[in-house]
């Protein structure tokens, strides 16, 4: 009998070791009394969750300051934060362990993080489109294929090798071929949080590496809940694994047969303009939850509920973006790093072998290396540049959330021991802290609108095509835009080709999208704005009888990104000029009613990266009503403020364009320094106005006047005495050193118009007068040489010979002098 109570005491000694048991006092209450009634706050489970978020968030985002100049993503702050206060640095003194992340606060703070994760996978597959999933791209199937397989097979061939003839510890023999399964993972969250980190998600890198991911996303899915059920099967018969993979099926149906149509009946429901009603968003909270539960109850994950209920919930406004814009701050900012920091806190480095660690660091490079091979097969097959192939490669290799799920899913399985979790664990930051700065040093996306050819107005080739980039962001700014492009003067032998494109902020979903409107589409029964915007410039184009012609796109991404659609059409569509929003809107009083700096934000990225010339167009027109020059005999007015430049040259070339439409009066006025007769500058501008006067001598409509003046005080008040009487002023954007312009950039407000562009948009000019600011096409940085040795070609390329030479006159603008 003894040995027999012997045998079971060591059988009980055996099963409970490594294990800690927490006793704690149901009745105790779960807040604090205070330092005052002599009671430790810390001690109330309230109070300890409290410090304890509050210091991981602090510390991770010191962390972030320290990290991001290196060019690191949240992520790995995140994970670093969780790791300071782990067992691997601070967390191994008992004494700071026991105070602020006790074992009895285990559990309150994983739940928490738990929520917030659940939220959190919830909100990436609100934003994701699920469309791709369902019609991915040929070249994106190619690619996961072969990047599923290839890092599967081979990486598993050295696993098994490795096994065989290499020593290490049994824990890490048993486990490695597990964690080797886990480099196949490429998932679209942890991807999509990269691209967006990065600013590559509206690049051709980005949208094809989003397509690989989420198809990729399905066979990883499929993956993990069939290891789950064989994996989880305690018995000896197949018959519970099948069953719960049947029952995972009917789950993944149920939410697209049930939960949808509710979900969409929901909103149907939501009236155009209005707010999505507060139960609509508590319901749908509370199908997070259930589907979490469900996940639970057939033995599957409970992250696998919410993420699917994600990809069938309709993204962007306005349902996925109220979604999302009620989960992003909490559960996204706050409870969601509090996971990443858990995984860190549970990581202890004392308990890895050295040995250990080289033989995951092979494996993991390995891995990699093969992954990136897999990917470049198949991307050049389909003509993806070898460069670009390079770099997707290594967008994929990204590690993240996803992995982090895994690792903690198999550490409670038993299938991890704290070894290899910690090694695991170390791999997503290390491989994290080498892809995201590997990327930002490889992939440039504005080396790709580099121009090698001029791409200008004043350079366009006698009978050429002008093509127009009309960027439009609201509609108010659509009739002055219109009056632009009518007298800008589309002839038959001077066509223009305008692309127009309606810039709309991405809101509620991760996936960019680029809407190609096709001349068939019909907009009768669709009263979205870029509707209303396209059948505008269709009406244009179809007054112009043939002469102009028009393709109408819609840009749907984030303002930070936005430059990159831009530059992106502007390039393949070989565009001479972008005409750009200005990023204030003028109310009827005349003060400034709305300021977009996130517009502004991306007007300076185009300008510093656009292939061609780039027209900011600061629109006034409502407040003098603007006048339709499509529907009337009304004359439009038009001024160019030529003081010298590259820029001012490119609103000359505009301006002598639109001198040539009927209805269009045109005034050069050119301002001249005092004192500054015999300059070399001079007599070159002045040779470029005599060729356009001379291109022009038939044309009563074109003058050109000139004044002479000392400073900037006096060039501002000829300016202002000139705003009444002119509907359009073109105005070059930069210009020479003159002393002319010194002292009047100094409170400059919008420094991307330039001195006389910032002036002009100064609410202080109470005035109707819209403005475009122009510049010229800038190679390497800089404006277009026109005086280089090579260009044998004109100043201007269609004056025509022996024309006799106009007279100029001092600048006498008077208001009565509008027709």
């Amino acid at each position: 009998m003894g040995l027999e109570m012997n045998a079971l005491v060591g059988d009980i000694e055996q099963a409970i070791d490594n294990v800690t048991l927490v006793c704690q006092n149901p009745h105790s209450s779960i807040t604090s009394r205070g330092l005052f009634r002599h009671e430790n706050p810390l001690a109330s489970s309230t109070s300890l969750l409290l410090v304890q978020l509050s210091i991981i968030t602090l510390v991770s985002q010191l962390i972030n300051l320290c990290f991001k100049p290196l060019g690191q993503s949240t992520l790995v702050s995140q994970m670093f934060g969780g790791v300071i206060f782990g067992p691997s640095l601070l967390g191994h003194k008992k004494q700071i362990a026991d105070t602020i992340f006790p074992i009895k606060s285990a559990n309150v703070f994983e739940t928490i993080a738990t929520f917030g994760l659940m939220f959190f996978l919830f909100s990436s597959g609100v934003k994701l489109n699920a469309g791709r999933t369902i019609r991915p791209e040929r070249r994106a199937v190619s690619i996961a294929l072969s990047m599923f397989f290839f890092t599967l097979a081979l990486p598993l061939c050295l696993t098994m090798m490795m096994r065989k003839y290499v020593a290490m510890d049994e824990t890490l023999r048993s486990a490695l071929p597990t964690i080797t399964a886990s480099q196949v993972i490429s998932s679209s969250p942890v991807v999509g949080c990269l691209l967006t980190e990065l600013r590559l998600m509206n690049t051709d890198l980005g949208r094809l590496a989003l397509s690989v991911t989420m198809f990729s996303d399905v066979m990883g899915i499929s993956m993990v809940g069939v290891a789950m059920a064989i994996l989880g099967n305690k018995t000896k018969t197949a018959l519970v694994p099948a069953l719960e993979i049947i029952t995972l099926l009917a789950f993944i149906l149920s939410i697209i047969y049930l939960f949808r149509p509710a979900i969409l009946w929901m909103l149907n429901r939501i009236e155009e303009g209005k707010s999505v009603k507060e139960s609509y968003t508590i319901t749908i909270f509370v199908f997070v939850l259930v589907c979490g539960f469900l996940s639970e109850l057939i033995s599957q994950h409970y992250l696998l509920g919410p993420l699917v209920l994600g990809y069938v919930v309709p993204a962007g406004p306005p349902l996925g973006s109220a979604l999302v814009m009620k989960l992003e701050i909490l559960a996204t900012g706050l409870f969601y790093p509090s996971y990443l920091a858990n995984s860190g806190l549970r990581t202890n480095i004392f308990r890895v072998n050295p040995r250990s660690t080289w033989i995951m660091g092979v494996l993991v490079l390995f891995s990699a290396l093969v992954k990136v091979g897999a990917v470049m097969l198949p991307a050049t097959y389909f003509d993806v540049p070898t460069h670009d192939a390079f770099v997707l490669g290594i967008v994929l290799n990204a590690k993240g959330i996803t992995e982090l799920v895994m690792y903690n899913i198999w550490k409670q399985g038993k299938v991890l021991t704290d070894q290899e979790f910690a090694l695991s664990v170390f791999s997503v930051i290390v491989m994290t802290a080498i892809v995201t700065p590997l990327i930002k040093f490889l992939y440039d996306p504005s080396k790709k609108y580099a121009a090698l050819k001029r791409s200008t107005i004043q350079h366009l080739k006698r009978e050429s095509e002008l093509r127009i980039l009309a960027c439009i962001h609201n509609q108010d700014s659509v009739p002055t835009l219109i009056n632009v492009l009518e007298v800008t003067n589309a002839t038959e032998a001077n066509p223009v080709a305008v692309i127009g494109l309606v810039l709309t902020e991405l809101v509620g979903q991760t996936n960019p999208i680029l809407v190609a409107h096709q001349p068939r589409d019909n907009f009768n029964n669709n009263t979205a704005m870029s509707c209303h915007i396209v059948k505008a410039l269709r009406q244009y184009e179809q007054h112009s009888q043939g002469r102009a012609s028009l393709q109408a796109f819609t840009s749907i991404s984030q303002y930070i990104t936005m430059h990159d659609d831009v530059c992106r059409i502007a390039m393949e569509k070989r565009v001479n000029l972008v005409i750009l929003p200005f990023h204030k809107q003028w109310a009827v009083d005349g003060n400034i009613g709305t300021v977009n700096r996130a517009l502004q934000s991306m007007n300076m990225n185009v300008l510093e990266m656009a292939p061609c010339s780039v027209g900011i167009l600061i629109d006034r027109g409502l407040l003098g009503g603007s006048v339709s020059v499509l529907t009337s005999q009304y004359t439009f007015h038009v001024a160019v403020i030529f003081i010298g430049g590259a820029d001012d040259a490119e609103a000359l070339a505009y301006g002598a364009r639109m001198a040539r439409h009927p209805s269009v009066d045109l005034t050069v006025a050119r301002f001249l320094l005092f004192g500054d007769e015999n300059s070399k500058d001079r007599k070159r501008e002045s040779d470029l106005v005599e060729e356009y006067r001379l291109a022009n001598a038939d044309n009563e409509r074109f003058v050109v006047v000139e004044e002479v003046v000392r400073d900037g005080a006096r060039l501002s008040a000829v300016i202002k005495s000139m705003v009444d009487c002119f509907d359009l002023m073109l105005v070059g954007m930069h210009h020479q050193d003159s002393p002319l312009l010194s002292g009047l950039g100094e409170w400059s407000e919008c420094p991307e118009l330039g001195i006389i562009g910032d002036m002009l948009a100064s609410p202080d000019f109470q005035c109707s007068l819209s403005v475009l600011v122009l510049q010229q096409q800038r190679i390497g940085g800089k404006p277009v040489n026109r005086n280089q040795a090579v260009d044998k070609e004109p100043l201007i390329h269609d004056a025509p010979p022996e024309e006799t030479l106009r007279g100029s006159w001092t600048i006498t603008v008077s208001e009565n002098g509008r027709k």
